[in-house]
């Protein structure tokens, strides 16, 4: 910061955690083409850091990770990656676009007739609903040879190897000094965004100066961590263990001084109307396709969303620091939009509307008991003050790390 007070210039680089008080995360699920609702959420955010900081102030300013599942990798990709002048790709606002410009060739609608039901099954029984070329050269023009080593801030993402049945979790940290898991953004994007029965699994191999290389089999990120909230803080607590001189060595699980802000795609109504009687008449098919939906695979996502929400909240609460976790979720979508695929113009621009919606609504956490989003007890205040109340916190502790002599 500079002596009379005013906003630091942005293109000055984030300084590591040990020269502030706090660890910032930002946290996307992922959901399909329902990652239009956290670009929403991403968008105000930024619009509060411009306030403070002025106009060139990007997100990846602020985090010392941004992590990211299926979409919400992708929307990582986009905030993180760096364009010619080694700044963000992509600003808050324009992510929005990305996806009413992309979303239909991403998710091509089949065009309806009496027997779209019967033939959308046989289909999915053949292979994955999308052959995903567009998405895959979509992401590669976008992020060209940047590999993980090269965002603009620290980046997380998982993905499941389905040779070896076990999460993979790309990082940044990790890529800098292990080059076998210095993936291209765009082959680890394609992984964490390949959900089973929607796109094909992906297959690549990365290489060592020393010539070794190892073989990566990886499908959607999704099937072990949806919501990356916890990885992200679990690989943090790696790095002080391994005692990376990034972070303070004699603070390795002071989770009280991390900062997240966890964001979800929505969470569909359409799961309730599921009953146990029924389900217990279901035999594969069933599972895995049922009135449109995929049972199964809608599963196994909101529980692990769910599951990552509930231990953060309880975690936090249990340190009395609740106020540094901010999870900003929608748990109430029907119809189409509750689709992680119906990328038409009606459908998209309803999506960014629950995401204003949702900017409007009291700030929420996951009662343990009902899966249900309950506003806070108290002086409840909005998501969108919440977020403004985030920016003011994470615009300081940037100031105070800036305002660090370098060594």
């Amino acid at each position: 910061m500079a002596s009379d007070g005013t906003a630091t210039p942005v293109e000055v680089p984030q300084p590591p955690p040990c020269t502030g008080r706090l660890i910032t995360v930002l946290s996307i699920d992922g959901g399909g083409i329902r990652g239009l609702i956290p670009a929403t959420i991403i968008a105000c955010l930024e619009a509060k850091l411009q306030e403070l900081d002025g106009p060139d102030a990007r997100i990846a300013d602020y985090f010392d990770v941004i992590a990211g599942t299926s979409t919400g990798a992708l929307l990582t990709s986009m905030l993180t990656a760096p364009d010619e002048n080694n700044r963000p790709l992509f600003a808050g606002k324009d992510l929005t676009k990305f996806y009413l410009d992309n979303g239909p060739k991403i998710f091509p609608q089949r065009k309806a007739w009496f027997l779209t039901s019967a033939a959308n099954l046989i289909g999915n029984m053949r292979g994955p609903k999308y052959d995903g070329v567009f998405l895959h050269d979509k992401i590669k023009s976008l992020t060209h040879d940047v590999k993980i080593a090269d965002t603009v801030t620290n980046v997380i993402v998982p993905a499941f190897d389905v040779k070896n049945l076990q999460p993979v979790i790309f990082s940044t940290y990790e890529a800098k000094h292990d080059p076998l898991k210095n993936a291209h953004l765009s082959d680890i994007c394609i992984s964490t965004s390949a959900a089973p029965t929607y796109f094909p699994a992906h297959y690549f191999t990365t290489h060592s100066p020393e010539g070794k290389s190892r073989d990566y089999h990886l499908i959607d990120g999704g099937v072990a961590a949806n919501n990356p909230t916890m990885v992200a803080m679990s690989m943090l607590t790696k790095e002080v263990l391994r005692h990376n001189p990034d972070f303070h060595p004699e603070k390795p699980t002071e989770y009280k001084n991390y900062l997240i802000i966890s964001i979800g795609t929505g969470s569909p109504k359409q799961a309730k109307q599921y009953t146990a009687p029924e389900c217990a008449k279901w035999g594969l098919i069933q599972w895995l396709y049922h009135g449109g939906f995929t049972p199964i695979i809608d599963i196994f996502s909101h529980s692990s969303s769910d599951m990552v929400d509930i231990h953060a909240t309880v975690l936090f609460e249990a340190l009395r620091c609740e106020g540094n976790y901010l999870r900003i979720q929608e748990d109430s979508l029907t119809g189409h939009t509750s689709s992680v695929d119906i990328a038409t113009e009606e459908n998209m621009k309803a999506l960014i509307g629950i995401g204003e919606e949702l900017l409007k609504k009291p700030v929420s956490r996951v009662n343990i008991d009902t899966g249900i989003y309950e506003q806070v007890p108290g002086d409840a205040i909005t998501n969108e003050k919440a977020l403004a109340n985030f920016a003011e916190k994470l615009s300081a502790e940037r100031k105070l790390r800036v305002s660090k002599p370098t060594s």
